[in-house]
């Protein structure tokens, strides 16, 4: 595998028909997921007019198609919602994993289903991007606790063959300052890589100072993407 994986250009789609393949909706060559996981849909980046017309009738009229970074461009009765610059890191092999807690004894926990109210509560106060109640199915979530207290996480969302995207990366306000968001990620990182993944993500462009992060992290820059979502006639 190298930089250059060809599934990294199209990491909805090749999620969809791969590990995500059973949270997928699919008519002809487009496909979504899930009502409740994710609003993440594609297109083929040759897409014609029928496939436009397979995903309207998949998603619904008046619908939000989150297109993430697919560079099709849908037919003008799609109303555009929002664009929004940004770039793909990777992570290169190497150790430079650290174990799970820090010197200070903060402890990393595996979120499931019963911490879902929690999870969208700080998502909710955080905005680090589109999560749902059904968002954790797309792979492993992590948090740190405090005094019992969900105040940071991250997880699994994105799995294009050979890889897994990191997101949802957040920490309560309350919590900040204190390598929270360093430590889930080195986590999960961890995780993938001791399966024989590697670890990507996305980033916007304005958010310099998690760009700054992940670089420390070890990630770097594979390409600029564009962001866009629409809403189906």
């Amino acid at each position: 595998m190298n930089d250059d994986d060809p599934v990294l250009d199209d990491p909805v789609g090749q999620s969809l028909g791969g590990r995500h393949a059973p949270l997928a909706r699919r008519l002809g060559r487009a496909a979504t997921y899930l009502t409740g996981v994710t609003t993440f849909s594609c297109v083929p980046a040759d897409a014609g007019r029928q496939d436009w017309d397979d995903l309207a009738a998949l998603l619904g009229p008046d619908a939000f198609a989150d297109m993430f970074s697919c560079p099709a461009v849908p037919p003008p009765t799609w109303e555009p919602v929002f664009r929004l610059e940004g770039r793909q890191m990777i992570r290169s092999g190497g150790d430079r994993t650290v174990p799970p807690r820090t010197a200070s004894g903060t402890a990393v926990v595996e979120l499931g289903a019963d911490d879902v109210p929690e999870m969208l509560d700080l998502v909710a106060r955080t905005e680090p991007g589109p999560f749902w109640p059904r968002t954790h199915e797309l792979g492993t979530y992590l948090g740190v606790r405090m005094e019992g207290t969900l105040v940071a996480m991250a997880g699994e969302r994105l799995r294009p063959p050979g890889w897994a995207e990191i997101s949802a990366v957040c920490t309560a306000p309350e919590a900040r300052g204190r390598g929270h968001a360093a430590l889930l990620v080195t986590a999960l990182a961890a995780r993938i890589e001791a399966r024989g993944e590697r670890p990507f993500l996305h980033v916007a462009e304005t958010n310099t100072g998690a760009i700054a992060l992940y670089e420390r992290l070890g990630f770097s820059t594979r390409k600029q993407v564009t962001f866009r979502g629409f809403r189906t006639p």
